[in-house]
């Protein structure tokens, strides 16, 4: 029979390994199946042939990380998110990948899966084209359903994850109960990731975000959420010799990769303590929202401090701040050096706490200021003077600096 007028993918099917099978069959060539995260849902059994990029993703049920890397580095993934038509790909030999056509599964405007096709002893021909594409039809529904189970589950995590986000889920027992309904076993110790987006994520930024979670096989998630322009995570520490590191690590390749793939920039991102109590989970939100609130106030100072631990003196702000306000406190330097600064229009306020920021680093102090050493030696002079500074005495330097910094924080 003419397959130019016959379909033989208009057929019942029991399961996607089935259907796997059946166009391995047609097409004489192994095949594989993967959601649109690049999980694996079904392969061809009847066909030894194959290559170490595909052994990988049927063990590991999903495709390495470097391969999916390498796919949108030489433009494959970003091409199969644009078009219904198959795509040739070429033999890449250091990540294990040999020749192969990609196709991807469509319903209406979303991407659903894709369907791959090895060319191991055979160059697909523009009709085996044609039928990869009745194949990709054929099996939409069946991804749509498993997607439409997969967004159940996904909406019963995220209202969890919320009740311990808020603290109204407090007893261990019932904590663990949700997690073992929803099929999750909780790590030993974890912590809160939080990046924020400069604007509301949208809909589209959210399968953006869903492919990233799922392709990174570096950090485990267990549990996220999104809220207005944050995307809140629950990742495992279990098992990480330097959590902080890995989680480091892994915000810094999110951002990255938000940028480069989908031209989203600017994310900001911020990871709790390492916590082993889930009944503390909205105590460690809480003190990412804190370091948020800090880096809002001092932007260039925490530009680089992604963890409440990392805070240092900005912790203690608030307390210092209410003793300051009951005893009604006027740090008298600092009082001299703005009044002299407001009758001579000088910088001598600015030209301190830059010096104190660089701990007493000339050099690095006046670079930042954009003046000469010698200038700024002149300005450290006249601050020592008129504002009785001793730039021997750790104790004055360490209360100019929180007062600097307290005078900031309250927005004067």
């Amino acid at each position: 029979m003419n397959t130019r007028l016959h379909d033989p993918f208009k057929t019942a099917f029991d399961s996607l390994d089935e259907f796997a099978d059946l166009i391995s069959q047609v097409l004489k060539c192994p095949i594989t199946i993967e959601d649109a995260n690049h999980r694996l849902l079904a392969y061809s059994t009847h066909d030894e042939r194959t290559d170490p990029a595909r052994i990988s993703t049927i063990i590991g049920r999903r495709v390495p990380e470097k391969v999916i890397n390498q796919l949108w580095k030489e433009g494959t993934i970003p091409a199969l998110l644009n078009t219904n038509e198959p795509i040739r790909v070429k033999s890449m030999n250091d990540i294990g990948l040999s020749n192969r056509v990609a196709i991807s599964i469509w319903k209406q405007d979303e991407v659903l899966g894709f369907i791959w096709a090895i060319e191991i002893d055979k160059f697909l021909s523009v009709e085996d084209f044609s039928l990869l594409k009745k194949a990709a039809d054929a099996v939409k529904n069946k991804l749509l359903q498993l997607q439409t189970r997969k967004n159940k589950k996904e909406e019963s995590s995220q209202e969890f994850f919320w009740k311990l986000l808020t603290g109204h889920l407090k007893a261990k027992d019932e904590i663990i109960k949700h997690f073992h309904t929803l099929q999750i076993t909780p790590p030993t110790s974890f912590a809160i990731l939080v990046f924020q987006f400069q604007e509301n994520i949208t809909s589209k930024e959210e399968h953006y975000i869903s492919y990233l979670l799922n392709t990174d096989q570096r950090m485990k998630i267990i549990l996220y959420t999104i809220d207005c322009n944050q995307l809140i995570l629950l990742v495992s520490a279990t098992g990480l010799e330097n959590p902080f590191d890995e989680l480091d690590h892994f915000a810094r390749v999110f951002v990255l990769k938000m940028s480069e793939r989908y031209r989203i920039k600017d994310i900001n991102p911020v990871y709790s303590s390492i916590c082993e109590d889930y009944q503390k989970t909205n105590k460690a939100y809480e003190e990412i929202l804190e370091v948020f609130s800090i880096k809002e106030k001092f932007p260039l100072e925490t530009k680089d401090i992604f963890n409440y631990q990392k805070l240092g003196i900005y912790q203690l702000f608030d307390l210092i701040l209410e003793k300051r306000r009951n005893e009604e406190y006027e740090n008298y330097s600092l009082k001299r050096l703005h009044e002299y600064d407001g009758k001579h229009n000088s910088n001598l306020v600015e030209t301190l706490e830059v010096f104190l920021n660089k701990d007493n680093n000339i050099n690095d102090a006046a670079k930042e200021l954009n003046v000469h050493a010698n200038t700024l030696n002149y300005r450290l002079k006249r601050i020592s003077e008129i504002g009785a500074v001793n730039f021997k005495d750790p104790n004055q330097k360490i209360i100019l600096y929180l007062d600097l910094k307290l005078a900031k924080y309250q927005g004067i």
